[in-house]
């Protein structure tokens, strides 16, 4: 049997393969929408350009929050800033009382070297774990704060008959923190974000190169994976390259290390029950061809959905990393996990059925649709075990390219269909108005 999520995800696919709605007044299209999308389509478009000119990286967004802000204010919103850093918060109090909702975007950029060909590419560099870097929003966040900032907007041209609160909230460090620094969401809740402001239910969206552009993507129950950092070493001797036997080989240690934890997925963990990943990102050792060196430096990431398998996880790589070191004589100092990591995003099942007229109402029911479980993470994850949320996947790639092999997110090749935002600015628009309006 199914977890008690996958129940109720299994329940709102069967709504989506019978076209069920919610009562007809919830569900129907609001002409307020289309009325706002005209009107901010190029004011969209324009600071989505603009962030995308200027990224940064994580916990480094001094411009990008200055333009929000600027741009808050100039709605007449009175934006917070500083919030973990470079966040901005806003509160937009409606004409009449009402429920209370958050709206999040994520503000940072990689640490990616664009290869597209736009007017507006990037050629920001900037400084990530001691080396020089290009800065690219190659995962779609200039999308995200520009959508915000049109239903910010939107809201506030409505402000005299909005029943209720809105608090918008641009997050930073959301790729997360740099090593030794505090960030994300985690560091918003932590600071206060939802003291004297408690939101009933919070909404968030992410553009997805594996949807294709004018479609939504959304389920109740889990959604993205829990993600989990890993460091290793492996501690060697150095020695010449022309007698390994006067040393101890890091190197292949660690090649042998790589190669055996691929067991632990493919055969230790039951995958018939739910997925996971253990994926090396980076190896990094010795500095010239005929010297065998000291140590090898890896670092990875672990993702999984349930918290037993993600322990388990653990400590079958903590294993497999010190006992294949001590057959190659070699010993490991082993961060598993490194930090914290994410949790796994979980939409809250009675929220996400309850929207989904609304999607469908924005986009077109045949346009909104159920997502096997997805392998990347987010950090929207904190929020969601605060407070009742609902997150959705919004297409980018555009219409003639097949999605399965677009270049994909974090790609320096991500290529962002523009419909995306007017897509992403009509589903969260429809959304907070009808949760703030109430069912019937």
């Amino acid at each position: 049997m199914p977890c008690k999520p996958l129940m109720h995800s299994l329940a709102l696919a069967c709504l989506l393969a019978l076209g069920a709605t919610a009562p007809a007044d919830a569900a129907a299209p609001r002409p307020e929408v289309d009325a706002a999308a005209a009107k901010l389509q190029a004011q969209v478009v324009h600071w989505r350009r603009d962030f995308h000119q200027h990224p940064e990286l994580s916990n480094r967004e001094q411009r990008t929050g200055q333009v929000i802000a600027r741009e808050l204010a100039k709605m007449g919103l009175e934006p917070r800033t500083g919030v973990a850093g470079h966040g901005v918060v806003a509160v937009l109090k409606g004409g009449r009382p009402g429920p209370r909702i958050a709206l999040r975007a994520d503000m940072d950029a990689l640490p990616v070297t664009e290869r597209n060909d736009l007017p507006f590419a990037s050629k920001a560099t900037g400084e990530y774990r001691g080396q020089k870097v290009g800065v690219m929003h190659a995962c779609g966040h200039d999308a995200h704060m520009a959508i915000l900032l049109g239903v910010a907007r939107a809201l506030v041209d409505r402000r005299a008959q909005l029943p209720g609160e809105v608090m918008f909230v641009f997050q930073p460090a959301e790729e997360g923190a740099p090593p030794g620094e505090q960030g994300g969401a985690p560091l918003m809740l932590e600071q206060g974000l939802f003291d004297g402001f408690r939101p009933e239910a919070i909404f968030g969206l992410h553009v997805f190169s594996s949807v294709q552009a004018g479609k939504i993507a959304v389920r109740g129950g889990p959604l993205m994976a829990a993600s989990d950092r890993f460091g290793i070493k492996v501690i060697g001797r150095q020695t010449h390259g022309s007698r390994p036997w006067g040393g101890i080989d890091p190197v292949v240690a660690a090649a042998d290390i790589v190669g055996s934890a691929q067991s632990i997925v493919s055969r230790r963990t039951d995958i018939a029950r739910l997925p996971a990943v253990v994926t090396f990102g980076a190896i990094n050792g010795g500095v010239r061809y005929n010297i065998i060196p000291d140590e090898v430096e890896m670092v990875g990431t672990i993702r999984t959905f349930d918290p037993g398998m993600r322990e388990a996880i653990l400590a079958d790589l903590r294993n497999v990393a010190s006992h294949v070191a001590a057959a190659h004589g070699a010993r490991v100092e082993a961060q598993v996990p490194d930090g914290e990591g994410n949790p796994a995003t979980v939409n809250d099942p009675e929220l996400t059925a309850r929207m989904l007229p609304s999607l469908q109402a924005a986009v077109g029911a045949e346009n909104v649709y159920e997502p096997a479980l997805q392998m990347g993470a987010e950090d929207f994850a904190y929020y969601a075990k605060e407070v009742p949320a609902m997150f959705f996947f919004v297409g980018a790639t555009a219409p003639g390219i097949d999605p399965e092999t677009a270049p994909g997110n974090h790609s320096p090749e991500f290529m962002l269909d523009e419909t995306s935002l007017d897509v992403g600015l009509r589903a969260l628009l429809q959304v907070s108005l009808d949760y703030l309006h109430g069912p019937g």
